[in-house]
């Protein structure tokens, strides 16, 4: 999408050699296994523990992600773009209950990216268009809290917001824009 764009206009990511695409999806090894031994050994109250575990695991993960893969790209003078960043944890566990303020003090130190974005879906088209098993944080009500914790961050202009209810070709094209202006 995004790439026949970027053709059509002589700039291609793959010709840069500048750019670097990275995933903030999944925990370490060890710290899964952690994850894993808590639930299975731990009585929570409210699923308090289960967010506030889940909150540190996550910081865990994102900064390993920052040290072992965005600090070495930027250190090489690439550009870094990257699935998921703070924003996303602000969201869901500010969603789950824990305290936004808590969380930000805890990223601090985290990289501010150039550029952040939002694609903005109402909720009820998330939940249509998950076709896997969906998790605990993907239910209706769930998803209008995170939508509203990403929209106070659009509102505080910290995120672009992007409309993601319209065609993809569109909505890559929106991000193609947003990012050039950025950029």
């Amino acid at each position: 999408m995004a790439a026949e764009r970027q053709h059509k206009q002589g700039f291609s990511l793959k010709s840069l050699g500048r750019w670097v695409l990275t995933r903030f999806t999944r925990l370490s090894l060890a710290v899964e296994k952690l994850d894993v031994s808590l639930k299975n050994t731990v009585c929570m109250v409210k699923n308090e523990f289960l967010s506030l575990s889940k909150l540190c695991f996550l910081q865990l993960t994102g900064f390993e992600h920052i040290e072992n893969e965005i600090l070495p790209a930027l250190d090489k003078g690439k550009i870094v773009v990257s699935d998921r960043y703070i924003y996303s944890s602000l969201a869901y566990q500010g969603a789950a209950g824990l305290d936004l303020k808590w969380i930000k003090m805890i990223n601090k130190h985290a990289i501010k990216p150039n550029i952040a974005i939002f694609i903005d879906v109402e909720p009820e088209i998330v939940l249509q268009r998950l076709r896997r098993k969906k998790s605990v944080m993907e239910n209706l009500e769930t998803q209008r809290k995170v939508r509203k914790v990403y929209m106070d961050f659009v509102d505080k202009g910290e995120l672009v917001k992007i409309d993601g209810n319209k065609p993809k070709m569109k909505v890559a094209e929106a991000i193609f824009e947003a990012v050039s202006k950025a950029l």
